[in-house]
This record gives C-alpha cells, structure tokens and sequence, in this order.
C-alpha cells in the first residue's frame, strides 16, 4: 500500500536535511504508527505520503505508484484526519459534511458518519459551539466522506474524553477490519500500543527502529516477574526471572504461603523503549 524507499527531504536548497534516507514497508490493512516528539519529521513525512509536499529525492509509492505521478485522484483514495481540525465554523456539522461530500465522486452518508462519531443529535448545530473534542470528531467523520481505503490521522483522540476516545479507537479497530489501511502521526505512547500493528520510532529525521509494540516491548524490557504479596501487616514485592520459573521452588513456595496481591511481568513500556533508543522523550 506504502513502500518509501531512502527519502530525503529539505524545506530550503541548502539547508540541513529534514528527512534523512527513511525507508519502511506498509501493508494493506495494516495500521502503522509513525511516534517522535516534535520537529523530529513525522508531520513532513505524513505530508509527503499525502501529496502536499513536494520536492522530496528517493522513492515514494502510494498505491503501487509514484505520489508525484498521482493528481487529483489520489484524493479520491486516502482520507486525512490533521491534527488541528479546520472547519466553516459558521456552518453546522452536517453542512460541513455535505459540502465536502459534494467534493467526492462517491462518499459515505453524512448522517451515518455523524451516527458513528455521536455527534448525530449534534448535526444541526453550528460548528463555532463545538468543544474542541466535537470537533475532532466531526474531523475524523470527515476524514472518511471518500470512503477511503488508506487513511492518514495525526492525534486523532487529541482532545477527547476517555468514552468517546475509546469509540473511536473501536472505530478504527473496525475499519482495519474491512481493509482500511491506517497511518497514524502520535505523541500517544497508550493509542499506539493499543491501535498500531508496527510502530516505526523516529527523531532528528531518522527511523531509530520498525517493529511491533509486542516486539519492541520483549526485546528491551527485562525476563522478570514481579510478585506483590502480603506478609503480616505489610506489602511486600519480589522479582523472580522468568526462566524456568515453573520450576522455581521459592516462587512456588511464594504463591502457597502469601496473599498475593499482583503479579505482572517487567516488559519495558514502549515510552521506555523509544526514550533508549532515540535519547528524547515524546513531548
């Protein structure tokens, strides 16, 4: 679906690269996280990918082919959810959707879009009252009009309650179901683990490591288990490695004798892993 192939890019002839010889793979149906604190490039990439930048070197294939050689009818494709939404304020939701639904030789219906973000008892008031989370709603609800099968969403729960965040990580789960495939720009360490099937770790332009969140997470967390358990009036923990631990006579000793309060394993997080390889935490 996305093949990028040693891409290099600078805003201004002359200065320092942006972007330096990335390359990386994305399947059909594949959700791809791309993670890196600010100015590490994410954002141009993502820009590239969809067409708005131009003047890049090396390879970059949006549906088996050049985005350079793409027109208009890209946008007839993909599907783009920024960051920060940009609606006609003084229009109500459903307005919005219709106007840009016209744009579309074929889209999905606007009240079901709506229907599926809960802003649908919403739709005929003016944008200009929406909370910063309803709109990010009606953002990724529009994001969609082209029934697209190759999605680009930047933050997309920025903004949102833990409910209607869940909704539409749900939403998104679906979608992956159906084919959808799915790149998403995050400062979100908890979306990524929970939404990306690989997570490509970026910064200063560079890729520092491609892999899943499973993957990434066992590599560089430690082979332990942690026990916390009660002893007379006090909790207590203990670390026991994993290998062979079915065979570990003071483990077992361990869950016979005490109350057991948590046992959980001691995987880095996958902030912890982006912070070792790349040296800066996501801000």
């Amino acid at each position: 679906m996305i093949s990028v192939k040693d891409l290099r890019f600078s805003y201004q002839t002359g200065q320092a690269e942006v972007l330096k010889s990335l390359s990386f793979d994305i399947s059909k149906g594949e959700i791809f996280g791309f993670l890196g604190p600010s100015g590490s490039g994410k954002s141009t990439t993502q820009k590239i990918l969809c067409g708005l930048l131009k003047g890049y070197q090396g390879q970059v294939k949006v549906h088996d082919k050049e985005v350079y050689d793409w027109g208009r009818n890209l946008y007839e494709k993909i599907g783009v959810g920024f960051e920060l939404p940009n609606h006609y304020e003084s229009l109500t939701a459903l307005e919005n959707l219709r106007l840009f639904a016209a744009m579309y030789a074929t889209s999905n219906s606007p009240e079901y879009l709506l229907e599926r973000v809960g802003l649908l008892e919403d739709k005929d008031k003016r944008v200009s009252s929406f909370s910063k989370g309803m709109k990010m709603r009606l953002n990724f609800a529009r994001s969609l009009l082209g029934k697209p099968d190759l999605l680009f969403l930047d933050e997309p729960t920025s903004g949102l309650d833990p409910t209607n965040s869940m909704k539409l990580k749900d939403y998104i789960k679906e979608l992956r179901e159906q084919g959808v495939t799915i790149f998403i720009t995050t400062h979100n360490m908890h979306d990524a683990e929970e939404l990306c099937d690989t997570v490509g770790f970026i910064a200063g332009g560079e890729i520092r490591n491609i892999d899943s969140p499973y993957q990434m997470k066992q590599q560089y967390g430690k082979g332990q288990v942690e026990v916390t358990y009660k002893e007379r009036d006090s909790v207590r923990k203990q670390v026991f490695d994993l290998t062979d631990i079915g065979h570990n006579a003071d483990f077992t000793e361990l869950l016979k004798q005490h109350d057991i309060q948590t046992i959980h394993s001691l995987e880095a997080s996958l902030e912890q892993v982006f912070i070792e390889l790349t040296g800066v935490r996501l801000t």
